[in-house]
């Protein structure tokens, strides 16, 4: 006999889909048809559906695969729940705050804030509710389950909703609070808290939702919803739908992440060389592209094997930039400075109750664990690459090791952890060679034990990103800054307090007038653009020529700066320095974090000078000087250089007025050129050896015919290392430099090899030259490989190359390979 189920029998055996859809049932309801009982059932499905996504979501936001009595999560959970356990003894709801210290009730006059002032208060105020229902659902806080905690979770809730985050309430303050911030924080907990909370709660929450994240909010590619925030809005979007019951919504993230996916050749976005760009001028691969790689990471793991699973063939382009675009700016587990724009500043803040000051390695590690994250829906071949890449940066990552980062959360140190203990992936050495990213002014230069950044600016990539009041002193670390660090020593240079207590006029490798700039000069958001065009340079994926028309920021200043990057050096130059600021113009060689004792032997021409400070001493006729544990410097035929040991205290709130107060000292040893005031012609030269030793250097010092500089003029920079068969010339404008002629602006590189071939580098740093001959001076029999933009090519006692139009190759390098003659 077939039974005849009733709405209420069936509903009732669906697993409480009833209660998850808001239907109502009756005691006298009617017998089912077939295609009632169909439907029903496709609407039962679906419920389990978003039950399983809820289910993925928090098992995301808690972690898996961790025992909560093994450390290090004993210790993490045990601080979670103290944590939890003050945030809910000073939770006090009042009109205008839920906790007295964040007070969110007056409309603030300005509109940028982010990371303080009321809009923000409000963003803080949902993140310490995830905390405590984070604290609620994991086992092992002491607050696990606890029934007055709930209570004050779901009081907060309402409180926040009938307060000011609802749908009747008009927003202010910055809009990155209202759109991404309070409702991603909102929805985790209505995930984790989802059983305790009736459906009318949930209506009330998914409707403010909808009403400061409407569809409209990625309708467009554009203004706010680009990039990193485009995934942040889609994580939104998606966790309203799971959480709302609403397939629409779900469908309509995964759909809107789609412009996230493909190349981009302006503004934010991924480009085909590797360079991420936000905010359409700030390099961020190290900050915005983590957001972007950990939100991916998230959303195509939810929604795997769903009905919303992301199929669209872009994501390749993100599984691909794993190693294009996040990998070069890895090191032994840190992210370089030079890609992280505003964040460099956000070291200590001064309402950081645990006192945990962020730095490069600590940017570093949360993308080490989105890789791990993505690799899940990557092939197995990628995934199984890209875990050996993690394990070996964990494991060298002396200075910080991830699994005692304080600031890591229980889900990325779980993923870590099953990296670190899983004894079939093998740690993936760093790799070497050289990476230059001509979309961001952005260079990358890895050698065997050791590795080196350059941080440029043009006319399309910004001196440096200043908003919300951080990073207000960053005013030149797009002046040609070049940063370096060791495999063994030196990988917290950069991490120590470095950015309140440097000279922000003495960053080292910069060229920078002493004009005293106000904070956060130049303008918010990357505003400001140094008019140039040649910034750029030529690679062939080991050394490289790189060159930057320098125009300080609210500065008169000019300058040609130069890098050829080599096996085991960098060759530094600069040329056609002037100024008519009326105030001192340096070149910084050197300024190197020494920490707070500050004792490290400082060497020049065989002394050892002192370890007191302050001192200072000018050094006549230099030509070579060493700071122990750090490297060597190489001053070819001599160099009057100024050096100076300095203790200098700062605080984070100088930069970052949402810093802390706490006032910092360390001691630098810095080197540097001092050109005088208003120079009209200035120049330097010098060699920089990460990881020499006294002896080293001083051997390269005594090789005077090791390098040739051939030219170091505001016309032309080249040099030329006959042992590597190297030569680099930057042309800033057409001339002859040695054996090389340029009918134009270019730059060039040549690598002649013992095989009797040699490989030519040519590029447009420019991005307008529409015709341009190269000839070399050197007999060559033939051409064996050209790219299509070389027209002709004629042999002989000499090489002249004749390319085409180079303004739409965006300052590739184009790549000649001859046979000598």
């Amino acid at each position: 006999m077939t039974t005849r189920w009733s709405r209420r029998g069936f509903l009732a055996a669906s697993s409480g889909t009833a209660l998850a859809l808001g239907m109502h049932t009756t005691a006298d309801a009617l017998p089912l048809t077939s295609a009632e009982i169909s439907e029903s059932a496709q609407t039962a499905e679906a419920a389990d559906e978003f039950a399983t996504l809820r289910a993925k979501w928090r098992t995301l936001i808690l972690g898996e695969g961790f025992s909560p009595t093994a450390e290090p999560f004993t210790t993490r959970l045990t601080e979670l729940g103290t944590t939890a356990s003050q945030l809910q003894s000073t939770m006090a709801p009042t009109t205008g705050s839920l906790w007295p210290d964040l007070v969110y009730a007056d409309p603030e006059p300005d509109t940028d804030q982010e990371s303080y002032g009321y809009s923000g208060n409000l963003n803080s105020s949902y993140n310490r509710l995830s905390t405590l229902a984070q604290a609620y659902s994991q086992a092992g806080t002491g607050l696990t389950g606890d029934s007055g905690l709930r209570d004050d979770i779901l009081a907060g809730l309402d409180h926040l909703y009938s307060e000011v985050y609802n749908e009747n309430q008009t927003r202010y303050g910055n809009w990155y609070s209202w759109q991404i911030g309070a409702p991603q924080a909102l929805l985790d907990v209505c995930v984790l808290m989802y059983d305790q909370l009736s459906a009318a709660q949930l209506a009330n929450y998914v409707n403010a939702v909808d009403h400061f994240v409407p569809d409209s909010a990625v309708s467009s590619y554009s203004g706010t919803s680009t990039g990193a925030n485009r995934v942040d809005l889609c994580r939104v979007l998606a966790l309203r739908g799971v959480v709302g019951a609403s397939s629409a919504k779900i469908a309509l993230a995964r759909d809107a992440l789609s412009p996230v996916f493909p190349y981009v050749s302006s503004g934010d976005g991924l480009y085909t060389d590797g360079s991420f760009v936000q905010h359409t001028t700030v390099p961020y691969t190290g900050s915005y592209g983590s957001v972007l790689l950990g939100g991916l990471g998230m959303l195509f793991a939810l929604l795997a094997g769903s009905t919303w699973e992301v199929t669209d063939s872009g994501r390749q382009i993100v599984f691909d930039a794993v190693e294009n675009a996040w990998a070069p700016f890895l090191y032994n587990g840190l992210v370089m400075d030079g890609v992280s724009g505003r964040a460099i500043s956000r070291g200590l803040s001064a309402s950081d109750a645990k006192q945990i000051q962020q730095n490069d390695h600590l940017r570093g590690h949360p993308i080490l664990a989105s890789i791990v994250l993505l690799g899940q829906g990557a092939s197995s071949t990628e995934n199984t690459r890209w875990r050996g890449l993690v394990k070996g940066w964990m494991q060298r990552d002396y200075y910080s090791p991830p699994m005692s980062d304080p600031s890591l959360g229980l889900t990325s140190l779980a993923r870590l952890k099953g990296v670190q203990d899983n004894t079939t992936v093998s740690a993936i050495a760093e790799p070497t060679g050289h990476r230059l990213f001509t979309n961001m002014s952005r260079a990358t230069h890895r050698r065997p034990g050791w590795a080196a950044s350059i941080s440029m600016a043009d006319r399309r990539i910004t001196y440096y990103e200043t908003g919300n009041g951080e990073n207000l002193h960053g005013w030149h670390t797009g002046s040609g800054m070049l940063y370096w660090w060791g495999d063994t020593f030196c990988n917290g240079q950069y991490s120590d307090a470095f950015w309140p207590t440097v000279d922000p006029y003495r960053l080292p490798g910069i060229t920078a007038s002493r004009k005293v700039l106000a904070d956060a000069a130049g303008g918010d958001w990357g505003a400001s653009l140094p008019d140039v065009n040649w910034v750029g340079g030529t690679t062939d994926g080991q050394r490289a020529a790189i060159g930057q028309y320098l125009k300080g920021l609210q500065s008169t200043l000019l300058a040609k700066k130069s890098w050829f990057c080599l096996d085991d050096s960098i060759v530094c130059l600069g040329a056609g320095i002037k100024c008519t600021d009326g105030t001192a113009v340096e070149s910084t060689v050197e300024n190197r974090n020494l920490g707070p004792t500050g004792s490290t032997a400082f060497t020049v021409d065989g002394t050892v000078k002192s370890t007191t400070y302050p001192w200072s001493e000018t050094l006549t006729g230099a030509t070579w000087a060493h700071i122990g544990g750090h490297g060597g410097y190489v001053f070819p035929g001599g160099a009057t250089v100024k050096a100076l040991r300095d203790a200098r205290d700062g605080t984070w709130s100088a930069i970052n007025k949402g810093g802390a107060t706490t006032v910092l000292n360390r001691k630098y040893l810095t080197m540097y050129v001092d050109h005088g005031t208003d120079p009209t012609a200035a120049t330097y030269a010098y060699l920089v050896m990460p990881g020499a030793t006294a002896s080293q250097t001083q051997t390269r010092a005594a090789a005077t015919s090791w390098l040739t500089i051939l030219a170091n003029t505001d016309s032309q920079q080249g040099v030329s290392v006959p042992s590597l068969g190297f030569t680099g010339v930057n042309f800033w404008f057409g001339g002859t430099v040695g054996a090389l002629t340029a009918s134009n602006p270019c730059c060039v590189m040549i690598n002649e090899k013992s095989d009797g071939t040699a490989v030519i580098c040519v590029s447009d740093p420019m991005r307008m030259q529409t015709s341009l001959t190269l000839t070399w001076n050197r007999a060559v029999s033939s051409v064996t490989s050209k790219p299509s933009t070389v027209t002709s090519a004629t042999t002989g006692s000499a090489l002249t190359l004749t390319f085409g139009d180079l303004s739409t190759t965006a300052g590739v390098t184009q790549k000649i390979t001859v046979k000598l003659g």
